[in-house]
Formats: C-alpha cells, sequence, structure tokens
C-alpha cells in the first residue's frame, strides 16, 4: 500500500490527472471516504487527465455521469451513496458500466456493491481527512512501481 498526502483541492486533482496517464481503460476504481474528503475533486483531474473538459460534479442524484474522451472511450462517474445493494444496482444497469474495455470508471460508496466488484482489475484509494485542508489517499491493489511514478 502507497499512501499520498493532499495539502489542497489543487493538489489533489493534479493527482487525478497524473493517475489517470497510468490508468488503463477496462479499470474501475473505488473511491472510498466520507463526505467532502475529496472523491469528486480526483475524479475531476482524472476527467481533465483524460482529456474532458466539461464539468465534473458529484453524481449522488444521478447515480451515474458519462463523459467522453472523445476518441470512443469513457470515464463513467458511479455514486452508489443512493444505492440499496447489488441487486438495487444491477437493476438499473450498473454492470454497463464495471470493467469496460473502452471506459475508466470511479465509484463513489462502493461499499453496497462490494460483491460486483471482486475483480484484479479493481483499483481502490481510501481517503481520509487529517485537517481542514489535508487529506490522506491510501492506494490498495495498485501496481506499486506505476504508482509511485505517478505520485512523484
Amino acid at each position: 500500500m502507497l499512501t499520498y498526502i493532499s495539502h489542497s483541492d489543487e493538489e489533489t486533482e493534479r493527482l487525478g490527472r497524473a493517475l489517470a496517464a497510468i490508468l488503463p481503460f477496462g479499470t474501475v476504481v473505488a473511491l472510498e471516504g466520507d463526505l467532502g474528503c475529496g472523491k469528486t475533486v480526483l475524479s475531476r483531474g482524472v476527467a481533465r487527465g483524460l482529456g474532458i473538459t466539461e464539468p465534473v460534479t458529484s453524481p449522488t442524484f444521478t447515480v451515474a455521469q458519462e463523459y467522453s474522451c472523445g476518441d470512443g472511450r469513457y470515464l463513467y462517474h458511479l455514486d452508489m451513496y443512493r444505492i440499496s445493494d447489488e441487486n438495487a444496482a444491477l437493476a438499473f444497469g450498473i454492470d454497463e458500466y464495471l470493467f469496460q474495455p473502452r471506459a475508466i470508471t470511479l465509484v463513489e460508496w462502493p461499499g453496497q456493491i462490494a460483491g460486483l466488484l471482486d475483480d484484479p482489475r479493481l483499483r481502490t484509494i481510501q481517503f481520509t481527512h487529517r485537517g481542514p485542508e489535508e487529506r490522506q489517499l491510501d492506494f490498495l491493489n495498485w501496481p506499486e512501481e506505476e504508482l509511485a511514478a505517478a505520485l512523484r
């Protein structure tokens, strides 16, 4: 496990841009952490790193946001906060978003669908508040060499 300390939203967004450069399409990234800990900020950075310029907002009320990379590939940003369990997620068609070869999928509140994420292509980031602007990001299930290069 590698740990990164971010001291601002700008730094968290820069980190997301760097991660976009190493994430292979077909990957799902589980974003775990409390409200307001930077999950959507990091997601915006990933979007920017993929060349997506449209606004990136939390999909809490829409459940899923789709962003085109402009070349037939996508960034899917999901929020499972309002989804009760795996069956409810399957009912809305979550399987169309997970581990798709032409997409990177970011999942906020992944605990509600943990059984659907049992795949070697899953990466996890655990966010923890350390102060008003400071966050700790713990990276689980990431190739450490690639991640270390992105964190520099």
